[in-house]
């Protein structure tokens, strides 16, 4: 293979057999039981990334269902979300991730710098729940559950809210192990279709874990639930912060 077709070929590893194709990544019925709590101010500040700056000491537990997905397949994830800002603008730092399925952890990883690891993740309704799970091997370490489609909210401040600026930490080593990209990036979730929106009575609970610390930010009080399905497209992130530079 010549040096001009590597170039032309490369845009994921493995080169002859990328791990997930190029975007953009479409979602069909995506599925979403968020579980707003409020936690430790003091530890959530520990954990965020300047210059994301805290604004009050609040966590989204995420369980998303993705039945139908581009180039990523059926799958669900699951994992802490912070709402931040930065530079005057509210949005979302994504904290840890976890997912069953290798592709969207790869090019998660990759393409956005996306926080996730292997697990097992699930989101099913239960007669009159709304059931979200989070197995690390063995161990259940996130059990969420929400009263099923109690009351609908309001689809304009749904769609809002979806539409808002998430943020990642992108992190990727040299071949000597020191960091080659250490990056603030900035992506949005675009052509968003509002199917549904409901909120409940929600309860979470939170179990240690030495390899997925989500109890690191413990549970003082759950404020809100939602349930959310929706097709949307995952939009390309831009970085907005170097920290090497």
């Amino acid at each position: 293979m010549k040096e001009t077709e590597v170039l032309q070929r490369a845009f994921a590893m493995p080169l002859t057999s990328p791990a997930y194709p190029i975007g953009p990544y479409r979602f069909v019925d995506r599925e979403f039981l968020i579980i707003t709590y409020r936690t430790d101010p003091k530890k959530l500040r520990e954990l965020v990334p300047e210059p994301l700056q805290v604004d009050e000491p609040l966590v989204k537990f995420e369980f998303i269902r993705m039945p139908d997905s581009t180039g990523f397949g059926d799958y669900t994830e699951s994992g802490q979300v912070i709402p931040v800002s930065f530079k005057g603008r509210k949005g979302g730092y994504s904290h840890c991730m976890f997912l069953n399925d290798h592709p969207p952890i790869a090019g998660g990883r990759e393409l956005w710098g996306f926080p996730k690891k292997l697990a097992q993740p699930t989101l099913r309704a239960e007669i009159d729940t709304l059931v979200g799970t989070l197995d690390y091997g063995p161990v259940r370490i996130a059990t969420g559950t929400m009263g099923y489609k109690h009351t609908a909210l309001d689809h304009a401040a749904v769609a809002a809210s979806l539409a808002a600026p998430n943020f990642l930490l992108k992190i990727m080593p040299h071949v000597d192990g020191t960091p080659r990209i250490c990056e603030l990036v900035e992506y949005e979730l675009q052509d968003i279709t509002l199917k549904g929106a409901w909120t409940g009575p929600a309860a979470l609970n939170l179990v240690s874990h030495a390899l997925a610390p989500l109890a690191e930010l413990p549970v003082l009080e759950v404020v809100s639930g939602t349930h959310i399905i929706a097709d949307l497209t995952l939009g390309l992130g831009r970085v907005v912060h170097d920290y090497l530079a």
